[in-house]
């Protein structure tokens, strides 16, 4: 897209609706940048006496809303967990993504899809679309067929205040073969998260619309990626039980850290329906307590 189009792009969506970028800074203004991971996993559920079920999975996944609703902005739905269920888990998926909406919750849909042409855009209409019943305002993708080919026309989405967010630096041991491996002198991992600022530079507003995921229990230098701030969103897993500390989120961070959504799941999903709110401020307050150095 060149330039000038660029320019008139923007100039001619002016009345329309907030970008992705512009809602996610808004989100982190009212209740911080906190996200809570919706997992419903066996165990999870099992755990909160709920059962293994579809009414177990649908109980589970809107008490952690409600409870998310009143510490934070963001919540991100793990989709296989929904997934597993087929028809009827994809059904109580809409219900929750729907019930996060009404509550006026930023939705993260954690389905890293990744594909090329139409079938990349039947994704993005099932998550962004009318016709599906789910909801999201952002979705993970796996940028691994081509960045291009995730963000190829998604203008439409943009002007409707959606965002991505596509792997680049994960903290799983066997992603290193792929994210590591060098491109003209850097890493795949820093040549998607270039891509990704490019894409951001011409977006209004303090942050982009296409996010990068990246681990929080990465050594960034590493995999190359600049310390420095950018207009490029990130959503970090790995808090709690992956190992990294809430309390250190500026050090890990450095310079990006304004822009991160901090991830948890398993650490506040773990103690149980009744102490869920309590264990949600408290990884707020510590949060809040990491950026602050």
């Amino acid at each position: 897209m060149s330039g000038l189009f660029k320019s008139m792009h923007w100039i001619g969506r002016q009345n329309l609706a907030r970008t992705f970028g512009e809602k996610l800074s808004e989100a982190f203004e009212a209740k911080g940048q906190l996200c809570v991971g919706i997992d419903p996993h066996s165990n999870l559920l099992n755990a909160w006496g709920v059962g293994d079920s579809v009414a177990g999975l649908r109980e589970f996944s809107l008490r952690v809303v409600d409870a998310a609703g009143n510490s934070v902005s963001i919540v991100k739905p793990q989709v296989s967990f929904y997934e597993r269920f087929g028809a009827k888990g994809f059904e109580v998926l809409a219900e929750v993504t729907q019930s996060a909406r009404s509550q006026g919750l930023l939705v993260i849909a954690d389905a890293k899809r990744g594909d090329i042409g139409t079938t990349m855009q039947a994704y993005l209409e099932a998550w962004f679309g009318e016709k599906s019943g789910l909801y999201a305002d952002a979705l993970t993708t796996s940028p691994y067929l081509g960045l291009g080919a995730t963000t190829e026309g998604f203008d439409k989405w943009t002007d409707l205040g959606k965002g991505i967010f596509s792997l680049v630096a994960t903290s799983n041991t066997q992603g290193e073969s792929v994210q590591l491996a060098s491109i003209s002198g850097s890493t795949l991992a820093s040549n998607q998260f270039d891509q990704l600022a490019s894409l951001n530079a011409s977006l209004p507003g303090k942050i982009g619309s296409f996010g990068a995921v990246i681990g929080a229990t990465l050594d960034l230098g590493r995999f190359g990626i600049k310390m420095e701030t950018s207009k490029t969103p990130i959503l970090a897993p790995g808090f709690g039980a992956q190992g990294a500390e809430l309390s250190n989120a500026s050090r890990i961070f450095h310079d990006l850290t304004n822009q991160v959504v901090f991830s948890v799941s398993r650490s506040v999903l773990e103690v149980g329906a009744a102490e869920l709110s309590s264990a949600i401020a408290s990884a707020r307050s510590e949060l809040n307590s990491g950026l602050s150095k």
